[in-house]
């Protein structure tokens, strides 16, 4: 069965001073369009190098986790360091992700530049940086998740059947 992570990056979510948003708006969009079995592990860490890093490593390394979905600190303001921890964790950037979630995202929203996703492998497991807004993460995994099955078939990850006709409603 997949095994499908999400992890809130943010220092005021993960001290519990505000309701996270993002990490349920990815597991909804995620329960809409996956039709294969799978279960979902989340998690909620600061902003931070080390804190991200580390939670990456131990899905991937530990749990053995198939995708991981990172929402947040992916922006230019000094605590955004995911981007960072990400180079220190994959062995393979997969710079395409990063790519179509921008072009797709400035559609909407002209700040969009400023956003440094970014996607890569470790192992056996797809990690992708998206967005901290619920609305943007919809715009960027409808971008760019028909790549996703064919990635995770690639690196020898668990399957995942996703519903074409759903992203295109969602």
């Amino acid at each position: 069965m997949t095994q499908i992570a999400i992890v809130t990056v943010s220092d005021r979510a993960s001290r519990g001073d505000y309701e996270d948003l993002s990490g349920p708006a990815i597991e909804s969009w995620l329960r809409q369009v996956v039709k294969s079995p799978c279960t979902f592990i989340r998690r909620s860490v600061p902003d931070g190098l080390e804190s991200v890093r580390d939670v990456l490593i131990d899905l991937c390394d530990q749990r053995g986790v198939d995708l991981i979905l990172t929402t947040g600190g992916t922006g230019p303001s000094p605590r955004d360091l995911t981007p960072e921890a990400m180079q220190q964790v994959i062995t393979k950037e997969l710079l395409g992700f990063g790519e179509l979630m921008r072009q797709t995202s400035l559609r909407q929203v002209r700040t969009a530049i400023l956003s440094r996703q970014t996607a890569g492998v470790r192992g056996r497991s797809l990690i992708v940086n998206l967005p901290g807004k619920p609305a943007s993460i919809e715009v960027c995994l409808n971008a760019v998740f028909p790549a996703v099955p064919y990635c995770l078939e690639l690196i020898g990850a668990e399957p995942i059947v996703a519903d074409s006709a759903a992203m295109m409603t969602l």
